[in-house]
């Protein structure tokens, strides 16, 4: 019987012998930092069944549990809250159990599956900052999920057409000279993104002139002659013109080719890749169903709508005059599509920034009055904008923080840091540098997760990669700082065994705290999981590598003459690094052996 279950069932009996009466719900909760204790019994709704004051009620059920349970040493009442303190007995066979499961923190198949949706770009620029909290959300979403036992489908729609690709095609059309990723040198979405910065500058450019002749604004943005080019390539592509596919072809290839790359260092991936090129005529067909069906409508323009001002929202078209489609009819086909390829997902993840929460809202909507019962499975992992001290980026005017960029900078400092440090004189120039990708790109994913992903964020290179602080690495030193324990004691041959911790009997304060915090783990991944918050797992392994420290500062290891202690803290120990580690994993960092 676990921990939680051991309390519950004193709880039950206390509440039994007292009041001759059992409790429905006992509410639980952890402890407030600011008073002693690990669980807190609330007992305003016992008092109704005691027929005394919540304080009252409290101190007599505490009272019992001290002198019967076995379970609780003692206990203080705050109102009508009762802060338990367990006993080191119970915490130690606690610890027991999680230093025999060699699988603790990763449960077995549930049987069940879920669709996580990460990245989806766009094939007309390179991947930047926002693109990097986008990636590392989704990756840790469904690492999370993973370790609960789900069977997780990683999966992106690549937004491979439509008026923005046209744009950067239209400029290489005008200026390109025949430029490739092979000519140029660039990477082939930097030299992509390249030509869609320049689409923009020449349409400025052309608009102002038409205004300057005497046109109206919303004129001259329709009459600029490079637009008119993009709008004409974009109907050339939907009825298939040989040459415009040929070179959007050519030009999504080199933009795939340099996402391949920036995946792979950031360490994530896809079981499945969905092209918005593929989806949209499903998305049009559907469209057009709901159309016969009553369920949209047309108007004289021909133009197809969605009115959902029933639902409180409004109307939203879904095929434009011209026939072309947009956004959300894509984003239609796809959902249709992903739950005919994987039939049996619980549901269906969609990491994107919180200026789409309107959309998502929209779309869920229309697939349920399509009749698709699964949209209630659908939800919108939502997230803020990632700020830099230098402001907002960009992506048209080519101010954003390119991805591949930042990822070497992070690296480069990390490299820089670990040769001034000067810890690891003996490792060789490959080390380091492995080393320093582990940090770098540690920092970089920590910062960018530790944060609730419904939140703006600011981030700053500097302050992640310190090695004090709330960073990556102030965790992966931590790590390596236990494994340099674990590989001393092995030399002195001190190997704890289940038999050696069943002996302890008293613990000091920061392993008491430590081992309770362990034992949440799967309460809290379970809680990341529900809130599609990989914050609460960053959080965690902050908050234990720092009571790790604390423990470390206070209490000696080595120098300790009892040999149950010091077999215990050895233990204790190697499952802090485990724990750490896994943390760590389900964020998509690596933690070192050596720092």
């Amino acid at each position: 019987m676990n921990l939680d279950s051991q309390l519950r069932s004193a709880i039950q009996q206390a509440v039994n012998a007292l009041f001759s009466q059992q409790v429905e719900q006992l509410q639980i909760q952890p402890t407030n930092k600011e008073f002693e204790g690990s669980h807190t019994l609330v007992c305003f709704p016992i008092a109704k069944i005691s027929k005394k004051g919540p304080e009252e009620t409290a101190r007599l059920i505490g009272e019992h549990l001290v002198a019967n349970s076995g379970v609780v040493s003692r206990f203080n009442v705050v109102k009508g809250f009762l802060n338990l303190v367990i006993a080191d007995k119970v915490w130690a066979e606690v610890f027991r159990s999680i230093f025999a499961d060699k699988n603790f923190g990763t449960l077995a198949s549930n049987g069940k599956e879920v669709m996580v949706e990460y990245s989806s770009p766009n094939t007309n620029k390179p991947l930047h900052l926002g693109h990097l909290r986008n990636n590392f959300l989704g990756y840790s979403v469904a690492e999370i999920y993973k370790a609960l036992g789900y069977t997780v489908h990683k999966v992106q729609i690549i937004n491979d057409r439509g008026i923005h690709i046209c744009k950067s095609m239209a400029a290489w059309k005008l200026f390109g000279n025949g430029e490739t990723p092979q000519s140029s040198g660039l990477k082939g979405d930097k030299l992509v993104g390249k030509y869609y910065v320049e689409f923009d500058k020449n349409y400025k450019a052309q608009i102002k002139e038409l205004i300057e002749k005497g046109a109206s604004e919303a004129e001259a943005e329709k009459k600029a002659p490079i637009m008119m080019l993009a709008v004409e390539m974009l109907l050339k592509w939907e009825a298939k013109d040989a040459e415009t596919v040929q070179l959007w072809k050519t030009m999504n290839g080199w933009v795939y080719e340099g996402f391949e790359s920036t995946y792979k260092r950031m360490g994530v991936d896809f079981e499945k890749l969905y092209y918005e090129s593929n989806t949209y005529l499903l998305g049009k067909e559907e469209v057009m169903r709901g159309v016969e069906s009553g369920v949209f409508f047309k108007k004289e323009d021909g133009s197809v709508w969605v009115d959902l001002a029933a639902d409180g929202l409004d109307q939203k078209v879904l095929l434009r005059a011209d026939g072309t489609s947009v956004y959300m009819t894509q984003d239609i086909g796809t959902a249709i599509l992903r739950f005919r390829d994987f039939p049996k997902i619980e549901g269906q993840v969609y990491t994107v920034g919180n200026e789409q929460e309107y959309h998502f809202k929209v779309l869920f909507l229309i697939l349920k009055k399509l009749g698709y019962a699964w949209a209630e499975k659908c939800h919108h992992l939502s997230y803020g904008m990632v700020d830099l001290p230098t402001g907002k980026m960009k992506s048209r005017e080519g101010t954003v923080v390119d991805a591949d960029d930042l990822m070497q900078e992070m690296v480069d400092e990390a490299e820089k840091q670990t040769r001034e440090l000067g810890k690891i004189e003996d490792a060789t120039d490959a080390q380091i540098k492995e080393l320093s990708e582990m940090i770098g790109l540690g920092a970089l994913k920590f910062f960018l997760l530790k944060v609730d992903p419904k939140k703006r964020m600011l981030f700053d290179p500097s302050e992640s990669i310190q090695l004090q602080g709330h960073t990556g690495p102030f965790i992966q030193y931590t790590h390596a700082r236990i494994r340099a324990i674990i590989r001393k004691a092995n030399e002195m041959n001190i190997t704890p065994s289940d038999a050696d911790l069943g002996l302890v009997n008293v613990l000091e304060p920061s392993e008491r705290e430590g081992i309770g915090m362990i034992n949440n783990y799967i309460h809290k991944l379970n809680e990341a999981a529900r809130e599609y918050s990989p914050a609460l797992i960053a959080n965690f392994a902050f908050d234990l590598a720092k009571e790790y420290n604390q423990f470390y500062q206070s209490i000696p290891i080595f120098p300790e003459s009892d040999t149950v202690k010091l077999k215990f803290r050895i233990a204790f120990s190697h499952v802090v690094a485990n724990v750490l580690k896994k943390s760590m994993l389900l964020l998509g960092i690596h933690v070192p052996e050596k720092m």
